[in-house]
């Protein structure tokens, strides 16, 4: 558990961190960025953390990797790279700092440490956990492989690396289904989000898809009745889904992709009003990119994404505490169920 008592005494020894509008003039062109969803009185106190952790990223020779759903003072002011889990954990593989902060969750830095083990992966709360990754682990993979025994495991990359290296191949959102039409057997086992692999199924018929039930505790609360409300009482708004959602709530949006996809949709269609089914801070940290677009209510928050804060950033870079380790073993097995998705991602052509 965090001590943040001791962690903002430390911190306070060190930088002047009291809200400046002075200095939150100064940074206006990052403010820019996200002026639509951040108060001034509020940047005025995100500024000093900014500044901070800006600086210091330089002496650490560091990068930030800035999940989709940080929030925007984190993704928009400190992040050097913004992205869904694989392309965060495939940049980490490209940049050459010497230290990786993942804001995100744990098996995205995880993820990063498995790619770029000869970097320090650091995670400013450990207990930045995942329901999703949480529901499985390499136990629950054996007992599919022996209900289903010769069918190949597709794992979701929101897993641990215990349950990557217990796989066959990871998948996205983005590529779960062309992944899964590629395997040669006729039955093919998806791990962990049921959901997800039902939305598969769906579109890849000629595969036997069975499903591990594992679910996101932000995805699974939304149901079809939520949108065809919403609908109702905000006709022609452009509903558009994450498929970690049940299939009935994809089947009533009007779009339905990973958060890379749902960025695109918006940016090529530019519908004047969307509602992203998906996790809050997703709508946020593109609105001051799209200000043609009005992104409505409601959404749904994770508490574990939520957990990561500039002042704790700030307290992992500071001190380099919450370095994340593999097992050596474990690392080099999971790597190969990653790497084998990149490979047949890149043969066909996704």
């Amino acid at each position: 558990m965090f001590d943040l008592p001791a962690q903002r005494a430390h911190l306070s020894e060190k930088y002047d961190l009291n809200p400046s509008p002075e200095l939150a003039a100064s940074m206006s062109d990052i403010y820019d960025r996200m002026s639509r969803v951040v108060s001034p009185v509020d940047w005025a106190i995100y500024a000093p953390y900014v500044k901070a952790i800006n600086d210091l990223k330089a002496e650490r020779n560091a990068v930030i990797l800035g999940h989709n759903y940080m929030t925007p003072e984190i993704y928009h002011g400190i992040s050097d790279f913004g992205g869904d889990s694989l392309q965060l954990a495939i940049k980490a593989t490209e940049v050459e700092a010497d230290v990786i902060v993942q804001c995100g969750v744990h098996f995205m830095a995880e993820t990063s440490k498995i790619l770029s083990p000869e970097k320090t992966v650091l995670i400013p709360d450990m207990e930045a956990g995942c329901s999703l990754a949480e529901s499985i682990t390499a136990d629950g993979i054996a007992e599919m492989r022996r209900r289903y025994p010769g069918a190949p495991v597709v794992t979701y990359v929101n897993t641990t690396a215990e349950v990557k290296a217990a796989s066959d191949i990871c998948c996205t959102s983005s590529n779960a289904a062309q992944i899964v039409a590629a395997q040669d057997s006729d039955t093919v086992i998806m791990t962990p989000d049921q959901y997800l692999a039902q939305n598969v199924a769906r579109d890849v018929p000629q595969k036997n898809v069975v499903w591990w039930e594992g679910s996101c505790i932000v995805h699974e609360q939304y149901s079809a009745k939520d949108l065809r409300d919403f609908r109702e009482w905000n006709p022609g708004t452009r509903l558009i889904a994450h498929p970690e959602c049940p299939p009935d709530v994809v089947a009533e949006a009007d779009f339905s992709g990973s958060t890379s996809g749902i960025i695109k949709y918006v940016t090529d269609e530019m519908p004047e009003k969307a509602l992203l089914i998906t996790e809050c801070s997703m709508a946020s940290n593109i609105a001051d990119a799209l200000p043609e677009v009005d992104f409505v209510g409601p959404c749904n928050m994770c508490p574990y994404m939520k957990k990561i804060t500039l002042e704790k950033v700030l307290f992992a870079l500071d001190t380099m505490t919450g370095q994340v380790e593999v097992d050596a073993e474990v690392a080099d097995k999971a790597r190969l169920s990653v790497q084998r998705m990149i490979d047949l991602s890149r043969k066909l052509g996704i």
